[in-house]
């Protein structure tokens, strides 16, 4: 439901809790794909890629734009969920490289 659709504060939170629900389902799947990635990169120091940080951060802004969200949200955002997602994928790459 579109926010203007909504008649009154529970309508709105619970289409916000919908909403959050949807958000975690789709993190859970991001960060299964950086699972993924600590098991196909070799070495340690492969994990962190400025460049790439710096890549995803620019279409997130471009797609923030398209979708009107603020980059005052979205960059500050997805500058946090990539440095966790990179903190979560060096435990995941440490727990391989364990004995």
């Amino acid at each position: 439901m579109p926010a203007r659709a909504c008649a009154d504060m529970a309508q709105l939170r619970t289409a916000v809790d919908e909403l959050d629900r949807s958000l975690v389902a789709l993190l859970a799947i991001r960060q299964s794909y950086m699972e993924r990635a600590a098991q196909l990169k070799p070495r340690r120091d492969q994990v962190r890629d400025d460049a790439r940080v710096e890549e995803v951060v620019a279409h997130v802004l471009a797609e923030a734009e398209r979708a009107g969200l603020s980059p005052a949200i979205a960059e500050p955002v997805w500058r946090t969920l990539i440095e966790r997602c990179i903190a979560h994928e060096l435990e995941v790459f440490d727990r391989r490289a364990a004995p």
